[in-house]
């Protein structure tokens, strides 16, 4: 019985869903972001079905909203996100918090050590593996190589976010970036 019901959720949640996100206060309040849901939907964006897109997007486009005013540029910003951390078997909510952590979602932000972009990707990278001509503010290459580090370094610390997370920073052995990664992943992004 509670596998049917399980089964069962998403067919009966669509309606809700559908409501709030065809409401008239939804609507009028922004009609840009139901077109951009739509459009997100059905593109092939890394998503396993229709439902599922729909309900992440609106819920995580709404909790980046502080931090990205377009609503297309949330939309595009979080469908790159989950492609490229579903791609290495992160969840996408942990990039969202290393993003948040490391450059408040500005893609041009350079630290002062000379990292570059939303993960803020250390330039010295791009020689290692002979690419020398890619762009680091381009969102696409910047999430897929900081989703590929970050992947490295919680398969080195398969049962330690917080080390996994320092590793990432360069900050091994200290507290301070893990923390900050953590308390915005529970604070922002994890579904509530």
């Amino acid at each position: 019985m509670g596998a049917r019901i399980t089964r069962l959720a998403p067919i009966l949640l669509l309606p809700l869903v559908l409501w709030s996100v065809a409401s008239p206060a939804h609507a009028s309040a922004d009609p840009e972001l139901r077109r951009l849901l739509k459009e997100a939907i059905e593109s092939d964006s890394g998503f396993e079905d229709r439902f599922d897109a729909q309900v992440w997007l609106l819920d995580m486009s709404r909790r980046l909203e502080k931090f990205v005013k377009s609503p297309r540029a949330r939309i595009e910003l979080l469908k790159r996100v989950h492609y490229e951390a579903r791609r290495v078997g992160i969840e996408p909510e942990l990039v969202l918090a290393v993003i948040e952590v490391e450059s408040r979602f500005d893609e041009f932000a350079i630290s002062v050590a000379g990292a570059r972009g939303l993960m803020q990707v250390m330039p010295f990278w791009l020689n290692e593996i002979g690419i020398s001509d890619q762009n680091l503010f381009k969102i696409r290459t910047n999430l897929r190589m900081g989703c590929t580090i970050l992947r490295y370094y919680l398969d080195m610390e398969p049962n330690d976010l917080g080390r996994a997370l320092a590793r990432y920073n360069g900050s091994l052995g200290k507290t301070v970036y893990p923390n900050k990664v953590i308390s915005a992943l529970h604070k922002n992004w994890f579904k509530q």
